[in-house]
């Protein structure tokens, strides 16, 4: 086989961890200055190869060559003087510095010994000029938006000459407009010979901007191929291993009965308008909006998670004085964040511990945790909610992101809540396990609990929802049922504040 433009080959990869064998036999070939697209499920083995390539984890067997040399990472230090860089999903910027300052702490060029602050600066300004972010390096990274954060980790790759830069989920967080200043910009570098290996669950975007995809499942390489030999469907069969039936499975059968979360004017704290709305039993309720509409403010406060100004909020009737998380857990309302490795579980404490700390007393006597009983409740939800894992005892951190999610689901059915905020259910999470979380969703909404699904993916919002909410500017500018939902429309309400401000201002233009 002709390696002449290979760049990074890795021959017969294995990795193992305790119970669980994450690299089987890999073999892949990526070739200088290409596009290539790598997906596969949680869990199918993308973090472990990523994290091999860096250096971080050593395989248990197998030939890594960087430009057909052998090549022995003992630490990620060695990758990164290789040419190697990963920009995480997961920002590792240093807020209160400088952009400059965090372009290049690890190698702050000094004078006389004392760091050379001018030429930092100087060399930061070339390096954002190139990426086409036009801000002043002087601004303390915690100024800056997701988006910038995002182009501010790809320039610390290039401050080192990358050669090979590893994007992972690098567009969960930004707008349409973002990513095709993203897209641009990753054209730029391959027209410069820089290799970019790209991992996303979006699967539409890889089309724009991928040459290659290798796919990815249970540890081992499905097949490698040009993006432009598949389409979607063919990509969803190799990861899965199956059809789909469905993207979304929406289910007319199931029931939508009487109200059961009834919201009044609900204001969150700096907020110059109120929301009303109710949520019915057996519903799924959709809530669209640009980041920033107050969709997730809303629902906080909604939780007692942040302060709210005004509000009434009745659940079967009943009028609910919610002040803290505390006292919305104790009515039977859960809310799933966004952020469910910071906010929604403790990393460091087993699956079983996860699962019950909403309710320690329903697993304890004398105030003492019955241990059995307490993995016996956790092996229950982990075989219903099909939880892949070697053992209710293993920790959270080392489980995909779509099985994290379902232990975050089990924690919130543990505690039998009857209203479920899920905010980004499917955030992070690859498509065959997104699939899975949709079921879950479906199969609470038919045990007659009230759903509230908060989504970025409008798709995935018109898709799952019988009714869908949109929020612009912290209030609520549309409602749409499902026989009347048109993608048009609900963007058009998403954009409507701002529309409206903007004729207002024309308005008063003399």
């Amino acid at each position: 086989m002709d390696h002449s433009r290979s760049i990074l080959r890795l021959e017969g990869i294995y990795k193992s961890f305790p119970g669980v064998m994450a690299l089987n036999n890999v073999n892949m070939n990526i070739e200088r200055g290409e596009v290539h697209i790598l997906v596969g499920e949680n869990g199918a083995g993308k973090s472990s190869l990523v994290k091999v390539i860096c250096g971080i984890n050593k395989p248990d067997s197998g030939v890594l060559y960087l430009d057909n040399k052998p090549f022995v990472p003992r630490g990620p230090q060695d990758a990164i003087r290789a040419g190697i860089r990963i920009v995480y999903q997961e920002f590792n910027l240093l807020p209160y510095l400088s952009i400059a300052e965090n372009i290049f702490f690890e190698r702050l060029p000094r004078k006389y010994g004392i760091v050379d602050y001018e030429k930092i600066y100087a060399d930061a300004k070339v390096i954002l000029d190139k990426i086409g972010l036009s801000i002043d390096p002087h601004t303390p990274v915690e100024m800056l938006g997701i988006a910038q954060m995002q182009l501010i980790e790809i320039a610390k790759a290039l401050a080192y000459e990358s050669r090979i830069i590893i994007l992972d989920e690098p567009t969960a967080t930004l707008t349409s407009r973002e990513i095709d200043r993203l897209f641009v910009l990753i054209k730029t570098l391959k027209k410069e010979g820089v290799t970019i290996i790209y991992i996303s669950h979006r699967l539409k975007e890889i089309f724009e901007i991928g040459d290659r995809i290798t796919v990815l499942r249970n540890g081992s390489v499905v097949d490698t191929t040009f993006v432009s030999n598949i389409d979607i469907s063919g990509i969803v069969k190799k990861m899965v291993g199956r059809d789909m039936n469905s993207e979304y499975p929406f289910d007319p059968e199931c029931v939508v009965g009487e109200t059961l979360l009834k919201v009044r004017n609900l204001r969150f704290r700096g907020s110059a308008t109120d929301v009303s709305f109710d949520v019915k039993k057996g519903e799924i309720l959709g809530i669209a909006g640009l980041v920033g509409s107050g969709r997730t403010e809303t629902m906080r406060a909604l939780f007692g998670a942040d302060p709210k100004d005004s509000g009434t909020i009745w659940l079967d009737g009943k009028e609910l004085k919610i002040k803290s998380p505390k006292d919305a857990v104790r009515n039977g309302i859960g809310l799933l964040t966004e952020d469910r490795k910071n906010q929604g579980l403790i990393l460091d404490m087993s699956c079983t511990a996860n699962i019950t700390i909403t309710q320690p007393t329903k697993v304890s006597k004398f105030g003492l945790m019955n241990k059995r009983e307490e993995r016996v409740v956790a092996q229950k939800y982990i075989d219903e909610l099909s939880i892949r894992t070697p053992s209710s005892s293993q920790l959270v951190r080392n489980l995909s992101g779509g099985n994290q999610q379902k232990i975050v689901i089990s924690k919130w059915l543990f505690n039998d809540a009857r209203i479920l905020i899920f905010d980004e259910p499917t955030r992070g999470i690859d498509v065959g396990a997104k699939y899975e979380i949709y079921l879950l969703l479906w199969a609470l909404a038919k045990a007659g609990k009230g759903i509230i699904v908060i989504s970025s993916d409008l798709s995935e919002v018109l898709g799952l929802c019988h009714r869908v909410l949109v929020f612009s500017n912290n209030s609520v500018t549309g409602e749409f049922e499902r026989k009347d939902f048109d993608q048009e429309k609900v963007l058009f309400y998403a954009y409507k504040a701002f529309i409206d401000d903007s004729e207002k201002r024309s308005k008063e233009k003399p």
